[in-house]
């Protein structure tokens, strides 16, 4: 493929890339009181780059034709399933951001040009073919995020998690390059297909610890147990926009590149990495399950919540099979819209004066009190629990038939049990907001973007999801399609 057709696959991609310098650019010389204008740009950028995705998707694109610079980078239905997911979470970690930051009077010009840096990277992780452009888009993609967490600078709870999610980044980082290495010795080659093509025979001792170590580094990025301890402190830490984006963009593009890795790189060793991914997903389902059942803060909960569901995300890895992998889509795609609306409705929990309000047991009576809120909040938690008719019960019923289809009774079994205990939590929520006494400690009014956020996202996550069901499974299907097709 020649250089011009190459960088037409890229457009998303240079268009991400450029307008982040501009506006770059624009909040040196304008300063933070261009914030405003900025933002709004973002949100533009991110929208054309959804359009300009959207197509490819919803064509199923695939084969030779999807891949540009010599297998570095491919642009198939699959990358553009998971961008979609990723330009959508970000454009929403903008819209809600003006009203937490200007409250403190923290909104500066930089925050929406980091998410865009961010996209950039997330855009190429889901779309790389080789190693070194996984780690480049990684690595784009982390930056951004250590200076997100830590956007609060006079806040010491901001600061703490930017610093831990700094140094146990850096591990995680030496952990995958320390896998990469492995690969690239054994396998000789950094493209995805050369490495599959080289370990399609027997797996050296050597090869498979590169493989452990490269999934463990990317474990780490999906908060996957036992590479999770991060996320609980992090998620409470930071501000809470960007934790809304860190719930959302960055683990889609993390699943996604662990699918892409897994099913293209290493997939004629399916049997090797399949342990690995059986024991993260149990442990992930049982560990966020039990840890979000004593937590007292309402970030810290979901955080354990997001732990949990990467654990059901990855029930459809393991199966090995195109109909896990468009399960594990689905299931992303569901997961987005519960968990951006989660945290709209905590950032609409506030005190008279603007003050966040976080503590679980605030929550006490808000359905008498606020009663829009409390009623889209309880949906969110429903359909997180999978509870039916709500739309989070589908997620979770696709992935079980791929699991069951694909031969592994005995995990569908268990992964269903560790959704009987997570349900638990979350109807505690619902329990707390609809029959104890009101506190009446939240009373801050939120702006139209925060309810219109809020609503679509209840709407999504109610029976009217189910209409969707056909649309989305086609999709799913062409990406999951695409990605084997192209392994």
């Amino acid at each position: 493929m020649d250089l011009a057709a190459s960088l037409a696959l890229i457009v998303p991609e240079t268009v991400l890339s450029v307008s982040g310098l501009v506006l770059l650019l624009v909040a040196a010389w304008a300063g933070d009181r261009s914030s405003s204008l900025i933002s709004i740009a973002a949100c533009v950028v991110l929208g054309a780059c959804f359009a300009l995705v959207a197509p490819a998707v919803c064509a199923g694109a695939s084969g030779p034709d999807t891949v540009a610079f010599g297998g570095q980078f491919r642009a198939d239905a699959f990358a553009g399933f998971a961008k979609l997911m990723i330009f959508a979470a970000s454009g929403a970690a903008l819209v809600v951001a003006p009203a937490f930051f200007g409250r403190v009077g923290a909104m500066r010009a930089e925050y929406p040009v980091l998410v865009l840096f961010a996209a950039v990277g997330m855009s190429v992780m889901v779309s790389a073919g080789d190693l070194i452009a996984l780690y480049v888009g990684l690595e784009l993609n982390s930056l951004s995020a250590y200076v997100l967490a830590a956007f609060l600078r006079n806040d010491t709870r901001s600061a703490e998690a930017g610093l831990k999610y700094f140094v146990l980044g850096a591990l995680a980082s030496g952990i995958l390059l320390f896998g990469m290495s492995l690969t690239y010795g054994f396998a000789g080659s950094t493209s995805f297909a050369g490495i599959r093509t080289a370990l399609s025979g027997d797996m050296s001792t050597g090869a498979l610890f590169g493989l452990i170590f490269v999934l463990a580094g990317l474990a780490f990025k999906i908060a996957a147990v036992p590479f999770h301890m991060w996320t609980p402190d992090v998620y409470e830490g930071s501000p809470t926009p960007v934790t809304l984006f860190f719930a959302t963009a960055p683990k889609v593009a993390a699943v996604a590149l662990l699918a892409r890795v897994a099913f293209d790189a290493f997939g004629t060793q399916a049997d090797a990495w399949r342990q690995v991914v059986v024991f993260a997903s149990l442990a992930s389902i049982v560990v966020g399950a039990l840890g979000a059942i004593g937590q007292s803060n309402i970030k810290r909960f979901l955080a354990y919540s997001s732990i949990n569901n990467v654990g059901f995300i990855l029930v459809g890895l393991a199966t090995a099979t195109a109909e896990g992998a468009s399960a594990m889509l689905v299931y992303l795609a569901i997961y987005v819209p519960m968990t951006v609306g989660s945290f709209v409705a905590v950032l609409m929990l506030k005190d008279d004066d603007g003050e966040p309000i976080e503590a679980i047991a605030d929550l006490g009576g808000l359905s008498r009190t606020r009663p829009g809120i409390a009623w889209c909040l309880a949906i969110l938690m429903f359909s997180l629990a999978g509870i039916p008719p709500l739309f989070g019960f589908w997620g979770k019923l696709v992935v079980f038939q791929a699991a069951m289809e694909g031969g592994l009774v005995a995990l569908a079994t268990l992964a269903i049990a560790g959704s009987v205990i997570g349900a638990f939590y979350y109807i505690k929520i619902v329990k707390i907001m609809f029959f104890d006494e009101p506190v009446d400690t939240i009373r801050g009014k939120s702006d139209w973007a925060h309810w219109a956020l809020l609503a679509i996202c209840a709407v999504l996550m109610s029976p009217l999801g189910y209409l969707l069901t056909g649309w989305l499974g086609t999709l799913a299907d062409g990406a999951a399609a695409a990605l084997f097709l192209n392994a």
